[in-house]
């Protein structure tokens, strides 16, 4: 590590030496030096065999039934990234997917809504441990704080299946405000007690959009838009909304479509009345969009360390499973320092994995519902028997 830093030292030395003179003697204008460069240039070699590691892999689940997009990073840079299949599956001409295509997040949508919340928190404008009626004072039920809500230990009931009872209307879109009445027109049993115990339940995610909103006195998808997505240069990025619209259109208008797999063949997943509701879900990205995002985690650039380490604390005493809960974050006992979360929704797959210990970072995201065995994820980005040079870490707010 000191002789890798030593190197690029020098490197450095020697082409700013020569700047300095040919700028000044020769009267050339002084060039644009990438000093990324010559941290590519050093690692190149092992990034080559990474990257073959990570081709062979998923040309491999590609062939069993993998269609998406996949990122694959250390180090903060990325190592590898391909396209495999197509936007459209139901389309005789079939139009191939691209590497800048933008997804449904499905549930990983949820550890940017947790930032919002993190973020309205770090301003002094909520607190973890209030009572969400403070926001929410229709709600008919006592004692559960926004904190419970982060971490799926509220005990409230889900939201999709009141919809089902009681929105007999499938044209006329589900919207956080109709899930907010609902509960307190229906006021439908719950789970269990408040904290009682870990029940992983959309409707906590739904309820904190609604909180965002409330606090900050905008739109979810506008305070999203601004908060998170444009300083994290994540231009591609954005939450689905169907606020304005009187009826569930047929499809997404969208380019690249989910698809519900059966034995006769792929069928695109058409529009549906839940996809009204934010804050769980419906979050379009694209891979590098997300790796823009893992950037600024590692950068502190959207909030300090200290406060950020909150989403990836275990919330629950018992490890359901081996797994344990964050603030939008899952974590595993069998990989310490890994964090991550899978989503699963209308056609739609995706798995994004946080590996602090080894510095990298993996995105898959796919339109259809094939399943990606985890295990072989999980073996590829714990798998030390090629590991890149360790780069020198970010400089931590204060």
């Amino acid at each position: 590590m000191k002789r890798r830093t030593f190197l690029v030292f020098l490197l450095l030395v020697i082409v700013a030496f020569t700047v300095f003179f040919c700028g000044r003697r020769c009267g050339h204008d002084v060039p644009v030096i990438n000093v990324d460069s010559l941290f590519v240039n050093l690692n190149s070699e092992m990034v080559a065999k990474r990257a073959k590691q990570a081709d062979k892999l998923f040309t491999e689940l590609n062939q069993a039934g993998l269609n998406g997009v996949v990122l694959y990073a250390e180090q903060g840079q990325v190592v590898y990234e391909k396209a495999f299949g197509w936007r459209d599956l139901s389309k005789r001409q079939k139009d191939s997917l691209r590497v800048n295509d933008a997804f449904q997040l499905s549930s990983d949508s949820k550890m940017f809504t947790a930032e919002a919340i993190m973020l309205l928190n770090a301003e002094g404008k909520l607190n973890y441990d209030e009572d969400v009626r403070k926001y929410i004072p229709e709600l008919p039920y006592e004692g559960i704080t926004i904190r419970m809500l982060l971490t799926h230990r509220s005990g409230l009931p889900r939201y999709d299946s009141m919809a089902d009872e009681f929105w007999p209307n499938r044209r006329k879109p589900f919207s956080n405000a109709a899930l907010i009445k609902m509960l307190a027109d229906k006021k439908p049993k719950v789970y269990g007690a408040p904290d009682a115990v870990f029940f992983y339940n959309n409707i906590n995610y739904a309820l904190l959009a609604s909180i965002v909103e409330r606090v900050s006195g905008e739109r979810f998808e506008d305070f999203m838009r601004e908060r998170i997505f444009e300083p994290c240069g994540m231009m591609h990025s954005y939450i689905y909304s169907m606020r304005d619209d009187a009826e569930v259109s047929l499809y997404m208008p969208v380019e690249v479509h989910g698809h519900d797999v059966y034995r006769s063949g792929p069928v695109k997943t058409q529009n549906d009345y839940l996809n009204g509701v934010m804050g769980d879900k419906i979050m379009f990205s694209t891979v590098e969009d997300l790796f823009k995002y893992n950037q600024a985690l590692d950068a502190h650039l959207l909030l300090p360390d200290s406060l950020q380490a909150e989403a990836f604390k275990p919330s629950s005493p018992e490890w359901k499973n081996k797994e344990n809960y964050g603030f939008g974050w899952r974590l595993t006992q069998d990989y310490p320092d890994m964090y991550f979360h899978y989503g699963w929704w209308k056609g739609y797959r995706s798995a994004i994995i946080r590996n602090e210990r080894d510095h990298r970072y993996l995105v898959v995201l796919g339109n259809t519902t094939y399943l990606i065995p985890p295990e072989y994820i999980w073996d590829f980005i714990s798998d030390t028997t090629i590991k890149l040079p360790e780069a020198e870490a970010w400089p931590q707010q204060k």
